[in-house]
């Protein structure tokens, strides 16, 4: 059986401003836009997670939602998982070993620099820096999420919002 984990960096979202802690920024108009024509191309390529799994922090789970409703996954059903926001890389391996079985495809939704080293520690892939909004795609063949560690993923795919909109 195989597994699919989809990483997503959050979407474009206000700079960090007196008074708003990191953790409530919001998207901003860019950000939304964006996230909505990923989850577009995501349903255009026929990728449909069944599992939605989120950092709880207003940019990450705002980026989940719109790109959800993009792929008719409700809002309602998206796991906020706390160590997404600041928990390193453990956090995010911690978060994948623990979800469901019965998940096949996954997206996950977090933060750089985090989510760009799991996603190379994940596929060996060297990815740089993750854009805002940008996602990866890693594959696992015959594991359990349980069983997922270091180069255990097979690396599919990077894509970016701004090479959607250099196609269009």
């Amino acid at each position: 059986m195989k597994k699919t984990l989809i990483l997503v960096r959050h979407a474009a979202a206000e700079d960090q401003k007196l008074m708003v802690r990191d953790f409530e920024r919001e998207l901003l108009g860019k950000g939304k836009t964006d996230a909505s024509a990923m989850g577009r191309w995501l349903a255009g390529k026929g990728i449909s997670p069944d599992y939605f799994v989120s950092s709880p922090a207003a940019r990450a789970y705002q980026t989940a939602v719109i790109m959800g409703d993009q792929l008719h996954f409700q809002a309602a059903d998206i796991v906020k998982v706390d160590v997404l926001y600041d928990g390193g890389p453990r956090g995010y391996l911690g978060a994948v070993n623990a979800l469901p079985e019965t998940s096949n495809v996954v997206a996950l939704f977090g933060h750089n620099p985090d989510i760009t080293y799991f996603s190379e520690y994940l596929s060996g892939k060297d990815l740089d820096s993750m854009s805002k909004c940008s996602l990866v795609i890693v594959e696992f063949e015959n594991q359990e999420w349980a069983e997922v560690s270091a180069k255990t993923g097979k690396f599919i795919l990077y894509q970016t919002p701004k090479e959607l909109r250099d196609l269009n």
